[in-house]
């Protein structure tokens, strides 16, 4: 167990050390199932007719993690596959400098980092690593609500008052007034009847 996890560990300083000669792209890809993965990798500093090799991790680096050797490009024998690769499904396009690794109809279990790597003298040395994602559904980003602006208030200015309202006003008053004088003056005669009645029956009564 600690052989194997030393040469794990072995592998990604080899990883870091070599990430200038070994450059990948693209660095990290989510695509939908089913779909067709491109991933390039490019030598900066080893000779051209170096055969590059690609490998997988597809968990976290622990001691039960290990990386897939999946296939290499020869010239003779074009694509070299591993054991348990679909032959199918991957292919390995071109040669150094420049290789690319083709992914068909591609499943969440595809999922994992893959790596580019050299044997060089005396360390192996690796890629930058992709990242790949196949998820069933791509993630939607969420759109920005739009607020909505609260209505503004509408003062109105009163109705400003006719000049036909404003003539019949003086009339109205003056009818009021003059049935008011009139309800006085009946008032008043009914009050003299009233009294000259009265005055009458007292005369009737002494006589």
């Amino acid at each position: 167990m600690r052989a194997r996890l030393w040469l794990l560990l072995a592998a990604q300083l080899a990883a870091l050390h070599g990430s200038l000669a070994l450059v990948q792209t693209p660095a990290s890809l989510m695509v939908q199932t089913n779909q067709t993965v491109m991933l390039s990798c490019k030598i900066n500093t080893s000779p051209s007719n170096t055969r590059i090799y690609w490998l997988r991790l597809r968990q976290a680096l622990s001691a039960s993690s290990h990386y897939e050797f999946l296939a290499y490009w020869e010239s003779t024998r074009k694509t070299v596959h591993g054991k348990e690769v679909d032959k199918e499904k991957l292919t390995v396009l071109g040669n150094s400098p420049q290789n690319v690794l083709k992914l068909q109809s591609v499943k969440p279990a595809d999922s994992g980092v893959y790596f580019c790597m050299i044997i060089g003298m005396p360390n192996l040395i690796f890629g930058t690593g992709t990242q790949l994602s196949v998820v069933d559904v791509l993630p939607t980003s969420p759109q920005p609500t739009q607020k909505t602006s609260p209505k503004k208030k509408v003062c109105r200015s009163p109705k400003p008052v006719t000049r036909e309202r404003l003539s019949c006003a003086p009339l109205i008053t003056g009818l009021l007034v003059a049935g008011v004088l009139i309800l006085l003056v009946s008032l008043g005669v009914a009050i003299h009847l009233r009294c000259l009645q009265m005055r009458a029956r007292l005369r009737l009564l002494k006589q």
